[in-house]
């Protein structure tokens, strides 16, 4: 493992996160040995726009039972699982942190879904699995971790089958300059590697990926992170037992903070899309 792959896993892992996660449901009057996607939404969906985001992404894409889904950068699982529950289909989660493939695999068999979700450790620009591996591939916010974007979106072409698709959700540079840190993704900006929309898109087709539908989140995001914001501000109280500050930990605040203020400075966007396998 390299330098700035250990520097990755060491920003997302957390000791003991399972136990945390169970606790924080038990805590919330849940069964934890029958639990639902839904249940685990508030926490397992790791990303900008959380579910409504895995939501929107899943209907552009909109899989068959029997495809064979690809989850790079599946962190401990929420859209695998939302996946599987919702449209039937098999699909392996990939990650670079061990402490989320862990407790996603936990979390699979907690909702009954241990037989259509698995979880891989592992590189995204040097895939464990075989050429044309799968039917669909799948990616939220895990990018801008990677600075070999060549590698990354080659390796997800060289394990699409022929004519397969792509569905991605990505933070993207925005013209205002660097983002503020810390972030969701990094501390201090040691381990982000954020690129345009039209660099991400180049680079998609100089992988041998076909746009087949592109679209701004930004606005949408922002939008929503104002309203968010104005709800806290408006029912101040304690922060409920479940959610992504269990992964993101003390600096849970600022990241917050800094994540609606880089969107508001146009320091950072979003963008979704689903691209085809040449």
């Amino acid at each position: 493992m390299t330098g700035d792959h250990r520097d990755v896993e060491t920003h997302y892992t957390r000791s003991a996160l399972g136990a945390a996660i169970l606790a924080a449901l038990t805590a919330s009057g849940k069964d934890i040995e029958h639990l639902t996607p839904d249940d685990l939404a508030p926490v397992d969906e790791f990303h900008s726009r959380r579910r409504l985001a895995t939501a929107e992404l899943a209907a552009l894409l909109a899989p068959k039972a029997s495809d064979r889904v690809l989850d790079v950068g599946s962190g401990i699982g929420g859209p695998s699982r939302y996946l599987a529950a919702t449209f039937g289909c098999r699909v392996t989660g990939l990650d670079l942190t061990a402490e989320f493939c862990r407790v996603a695999a936990d979390l699979a068999r907690r909702t009954g879904l241990g037989e259509r979700v698995d979880y891989r450790q592992g590189d995204a620009t040097a895939m464990p699995f075989p050429d044309a591996s799968f039917d669909l591939a799948w990616s939220q916010n895990a990018a801008m971790n990677i600075a070999d974007r060549a590698a990354l979106y080659g390796e997800i072409h060289r394990v699409l089958k022929p004519g397969g698709r792509f569905a991605l959700q990505e933070v993207t540079a925005g013209p205002g300059g660097a983002p503020h840190f810390p972030t969701p993704w990094s501390r201090d900006g040691g381990i982000s590697f954020l690129l345009s929309p039209e660099a991400t898109r180049a680079a998609l087709e100089a992988a041998g990926f076909r746009v087949l539908a592109w679209e701004d989140k930004t606005a949408t995001a922002l939008a929503e992170a104002q309203a968010e914001r104005a709800r806290v501000k408006a029912n101040p109280g304690p922060r409920p037992a479940l959610g992504i500050h269990l992964i993101l930990g003390d600096d849970f605040p600022a990241m917050m903070k800094n994540g609606l203020r880089n969107l508001e400075e146009r320091r950072t966007g979003l963008i979704n899309a689903v691209l085809q396998r040449g």
